[in-house]
Order: C-alpha cells, then sequence, then structure tokens
C-alpha cells in the first residue's frame, strides 16, 4: 500500500491539496506575486520551481506535463513565453517567499511569494563594475592605510628639525 507524504495537507485530502497548490502555481504565473499564509507558500515554492524548469525546456512532452497542473491556456501560454525565457540562464531559485506577519482575523502567519526578476546581462554588468569599484576602494584605502605610518614619520621630523633650529639661534 502506498505510504502517504508526511506533514498537513493544508486542511484537506492529497487530491484537494494538489487542486490548491496548482491554484495557487495558476495565480503566482499570472500575476507574478501572491499573499496566502506561510504554509502554503512554502508548499507552493517546490511545486512552482518545477512547472518554471520543465517550462524552460519548453518541448512538447514538457508543455504536456505542465498542462496536467495549470489547466488554464492562457496562463499556460504565457509561463512558456514570457516567463520561462527570463530564467533561461538562472539555474534554480525562480520564488522568493517574504514574511510580512499575522492575518487580521485569525493570526494566520502571512506571506508574500513572488517571482524573482531574472538578472539580465546588463544587470550582471552593472554588478560586476559596482564590486570592481569596491574593490578599487577598498585597495585604495589600504594603500593610505600602509602610507600613512611612513607620512607621519615624516611630517614629525619636518615639524622637530624647524624646532631644532630656532634653539640653535
Amino acid at each position: 500500500m502506498p505510504r502517504p507524504t508526511k506533514g498537513a495537507r493544508l486542511g484537506g485530502g492529497p487530491s484537494h491539496e494538489r487542486l490548491l497548490l496548482a491554484g495557487l502555481a495558476r495565480e503566482l504565473f499570472q500575476y507574478g506575486r501572491i499573499t496566502t499564509t506561510e504554509a502554503k507558500a512554502r508548499r507552493l515554492r517546490p511545486v512552482a520551481e518545477k512547472l518554471i524548469t520543465k517550462a524552460k525546456k519548453g518541448d512538447l512532452h514538457n508543455r504536456r506535463l505542465v498542462r496536467q497542473t495549470i489547466t488554464d491556456v492562457s496562463v499556460l501560454h504565457t509561463l512558456f513565453t514570457e516567463i520561462a525565457p527570463r530564467y533561461e540562464n538562472r539555474p534554480g531559485g525562480y520564488t522568493r517567499i517574504t514574511k510580512i506577519g499575522p492575518r487580521r482575523g485569525d493570526n494566520a502567519p502571512m506571506a508574500v511569494i513572488e517571482l524573482v526578476e531574472a538578472l539580465t546581462v546588463a544587470q550582471n554588468a552593472v554588478g560586476e563594475a559596482e564590486a570592481a569599484t569596491k574593490r578599487a576602494v577598498k585597495e585604495a584605502d589600504e594603500a593610505k592605510a600602509t602610507e600613512a605610518p611612513a607620512a607621519d614619520a615624516a611630517e614629525t621630523e619636518a615639524a622637530e628639525a624647524p624646532a631644532e633650529e630656532s634653539k640653535d639661534a
């Protein structure tokens, strides 16, 4: 006899959970961000990421596999034509969960799950340029720190020399 997965079923049986997660995934792909409970967001993340990975492959077999979960054809089309190409260079981590505090009515912990923006080539180049600038500033500060003791010693010698000349006069 098959053994069910461990953990809560989000208030229902396995078929209800599967349909609930399919609906949440559809809304996530349709709007890009949804607000739900933390438990649902955590259960949704692996489902959504697997669907995006299948959409990245883009062949007919994977389209049919995703169609079993996402039954809305317009959302399916959006997933394959807009969302999947955005993440073609990203190996995973397509979603982000942000906790937003308790819900007012029943104090349930709420979270926002959203699709992260993929790094474009321009953004990646800007990030590398900023990192190079930070490295250059750090190296310049280190160089000044090593030069500062030598400069301080030279300044103190120069300050002592006129004082000695005034004593002789």
